[in-house]
Order: C-alpha cells, then structure tokens, then sequence
C-alpha cells in the first residue's frame, strides 16, 4: 500500500483506534457484500443499525440525543473507513443523514429533535435531505417547491430529484419557498416531512453508478407538514441550506480522497501479481509512474483536507476564506478521485472494464462526486467570489 500516515497532529490515538474498530466492521460487513448489493441495487436496512451501534452514526451529535461526543477527525475517520470498500452507494445512503439530519439538530424545536434525532442516530431511521428540484440542479435560490401557511399546517407542492435515500427515507428535509412573491434567496424555508405523508408520492431514478443507494424522484401534493415541523425561522431558511452545503463538501472531499485510495491500492497489488513478457507489471517504468503520479495527487488533496479540517475544527481563519477553501478541497480530491480511477482501470486493463473490481465501481461513480454537492463549475465560482477574484 502507497499511504501517507497521517500525522499525529490531524489523529491522536483514540481516533487510529477508532479508525481500527470501523476498518474491521467494513471488512467484515461491508467489503465481502459491496459487489452484491450494487448488482441488486440495494443494501440490508439492518446495516444502519450495526453502523449505529458503533456510535458511527452519532458523531457531532449531542449526547442527549444519542449522538457521540468527537470532533471532526472522528467524522473523517467513518468518512475515510466507509469509502475504502469501493462502493459509493453504501457511502451515499449509510451516510445520508449526515447532510438529512444536522438542520433538523441545528434549528428543530426540543420536541422535534427528540422524535427524530435519536432514531436516525441508533439506524432505526432514515434520514434525507430534498433541495435539487428538476429546473433547477444547483441552484438553490430558484426553487419553486412552495409551501403556503393553511391554519396550523403548510401544504406542500412540487417537486424534488436527485434524492439520495429518497425512496427508503422515514424524514426529509425539504427546500421550500414559503413566501410566494419572493425571489432568490429570500423566502426559503426549510421543512421537515414524514414521507408516509399522504400526498407524497417517490420514484425510483436509475444512474449510471451508486447502484446500491437508492435515489428517487419527489413529487408533493397538497402535503400537509404541521407547523411545527418549520427548521429555523420561516423566509430565512437559505442560510440553513448553504451551510448544511459546506460540510457535505468536506465529507465528500475525504470520501473522494479514500476513493482514490482504494483504486491506488487495487492498481498496486495488480501490478505486483501480473506478469507480462516475463516481468511483474509493476516492474515497468510506466506503470510505476501512473502509480506515482496517483499517489502524488492522493497526497495533495489529502493534505488540503486534512488542513481545512483542523482549521474548521480550531475555527481557525476567516469564514469567507474557508468557504474558498472547501470548495477549492472538493474539486481537488474529486479530480483525484477521477485521474486514479481512470488509472487503475488502464492497469488492470481488461479486468478493470469488468464488473466487480473497485476501480470499474469507482470509475463510474467519479463524476457524480464530481457534481454532487456543487458542481467544478459553481464551486470555482462561489470560491472566486469568496476570495474577491
């Protein structure tokens, strides 16, 4: 294996015991399974719950709702341990609350957060988040879901795609606009549903990778969501969008970063094994700079997220530039996620267009790391505007 070890500064020993504990449960529940799962297009609902006893689920949470007191090492540590058994759908529906859940934490009344957060913590629940809308992809501020005040309920209508966990999911938060003469930012309001909500119907979407993660198509029908269930103030729930953005792309950012790891290390021992004209591939001068050339770029998007990480941790430096920062972290790591898995699909060659090795699993789920959460283009664009380019 080509790995830097991280430094002690980044993860003390609790996290690499931490990290052992997780790496024994992904090879033991995960990584035997990956390629079964996405040939069937889906995993046991039982995973979550196995992945909430660890306390994996629970990380940042507050411990009176079941969550797990760590710090944003920890987090990276479940991040980095899940994505190296090569299957970005397990990573993107295991792990949809963490971008389903935190507004809910962050901004839902006592009662809300007591019925909801512990649940989604143990893996009993399921928790999504619903923002992209068919017209508008990225662009947050144009939603058109709308939500009007009818006594002491909203009634819901439109429309929501690209929905990870959407088809399995107890809870969604939803984008909406609450206030209908409003344009832009102004007026969003976010909204928690229970999606056994009458009105709400959910289909299935098929994509060109994450097989195993479900991923639906919303649509809202006059659905009633009690006034209760409002995240934050109402009108002023972009804010609470935008934020909940910045922490997916650090997550994908790591994840990204293993990804890469994991065709790295499917690459090197393939190398070492096969023998062509007399000599191990990985005797050849060109294979072995393809794998130093993946190294390198694993190395430096990891060392950018692991940078950012603690300068989020420490609040450390002006929110604006860490904004940059995280954008500029995401578009490097999925670019390297990208070069490695075109790489190690080139050294496997044959073997690497069959179905089954990571790398042909990573190298078709590459781009939608690449969009989700912001696209290259956006995120260049918002990190500009951050660093007054």
């Amino acid at each position: 294996m080509i790995e830097t070890r991280p430094l002690p500064h980044y993860f003390s020993a609790e996290h690499e015991v931490f990290r052992s504990t997780l790496r024994e449960f992904v090879d033991r529940e995960i990584v035997p399974f990956a390629n079964d799962w996405d040939e069937a297009e889906t995993f046991p609902r039982e995973l979550y719950r196995k992945f909430g006893a660890l306390g994996a689920l629970g990380i940042g949470y507050d411990e009176a709702l079941g969550g797990t007191a760590a710090d944003i090492f920890h987090y990276l540590v479940a991040i980095e341990e899940v994505a190296r058994a090569g299957c970005g759908g397990v990573q993107a529906s295991l792990l949809s609350h963490t971008i389903g859940l935190p507004p809910v934490a962050a901004h839902g009344s006592e009662a809300l957060k007591r019925r909801v957060v512990p649940p989604v913590l143990a893996g009993e629940k399921i928790a999504a988040l619903a923002v992209t809308e068919p017209g508008g992809g990225s662009d947050v501020a144009s939603l058109k879901c709308s939500a009007r005040r009818d006594g002491d309920h909203y009634v819901l209508n439109g429309e929501k795609t690209f929905i990870t966990s959407g088809m399995r999911a107890d809870f969604i938060t939803v984008a909406v606009r609450t206030d209908a003469g409003s344009k832009g930012a102004a007026g969003v309001s976010a909204l928690l549903v229970d999606a056994d909500s009458p009105g709400l119907t959910r289909t299935p979407l098929k994509k060109m990778g994450w097989w195993c993660s479900d991923t639906a198509h919303l649509h809202f029908d006059d659905v009633r969501v009690p006034v209760g269930h409002l995240l934050g103030t109402e009108h002023q729930g972009f804010k609470v969008f935008m934020t909940n953005f910045n922490s997916e792309r650090l997550s994908m950012s790591a994840a990204a970063c293993a990804f890469a790891q994991a065709c790295l290390d499917e690459a090197l021992a393939w190398a070492r094994d096969r023998v062509t004209f007399g000599k191990p591939l990985s005797q050849r001068q060109v294979i072995r700079h393809k794998l130093v050339d993946m190294a390198l770029k694993i190395d430096a998007a990891r060392a950018l997220v692991y940078e950012l990480a603690w300068r989020l941790e420490h609040r450390h430096g002006d929110p604006e530039q860490l904004v940059a920062r995280t954008c500029m972290a995401k578009i490097l790591s999925t670019q390297a996620m990208q070069f490695c898995a075109d790489q190690a699909v080139q050294i496997l060659g044959g073997m690497g267009y069959m179905r089954g090795t990571r790398s042909e699993r990573i190298y078709r789920e590459a781009k939608v790391m690449m969009i989700g959460g912001g696209s290259e283009e956006i995120l260049k664009d918002l990190a500009a505007r951050q660093l007054g380019i």
